[in-house]
């Protein structure tokens, strides 16, 4: 089932990325000016959000987003450097770029409000985006451990 999103259905999904992500972030993923589909369950709730035809994010079961690409590119246009952003050198970029991990020894820099499960974004310290995905360690973890998975990355650049 999927249909054109008016207004109306718009609205939570606004709200829930603004509690999610902070403020502006609701609109920067749901802009009013372009054509949003809800991709929805056989049950009624939404499964994906596309604009212009391409994934933007998609909705679990836990009421969270899930990042796609294009969703990291519109929030790290809307939201100020250091949110939710994990920043990694040159040594990781072509390894994020093609979706594999960020490893805790390779980030350079970390939100300090990051906990394990929230949404990130995986950028290189230019500040061009790698990649989305879950942070699986806490901010504080991130900076202290020499080893181990910081970010599972769900994209990476797709080209």
């Amino acid at each position: 089932m999927s249909n054109l999103a008016d207004e109306t259905a718009l609205d939570p999904l606004r709200t829930i990325a603004d509690y999610q992500f902070g403020s502006g972030a609701g609109p920067a993923l749901f802009p009013a000016d372009e054509p949003i589909e809800i991709r929805r369950s056989s049950g009624g709730r939404p499964r994906q959000v596309l604009v212009s035809g391409t994934r933007v994010v998609s909705y679990g079961t836990d009421g969270r987003f899930r990042l796609g690409y294009e969703g990291g590119k519109r929030l790290q246009a809307a939201l100020d450097p250091p949110a939710y952003r994990v920043v990694v050198g040159d040594e990781s970029a072509p390894f994020v770029r093609d979706g594999k991990n960020v490893f805790a020894k390779f980030v350079t820099e970390v939100d300090p409000v990051i906990r394990p499960g929230d949404e990130v974004l995986v950028e290189h310290h230019t500040g061009s985006l790698l990649g989305v995905g879950r942070a699986e360690l806490s901010a504080d973890g991130i900076e202290d451990f020499e080893s181990g998975m910081a970010v599972k990355v769900r994209d990476g650049t797709p080209e």
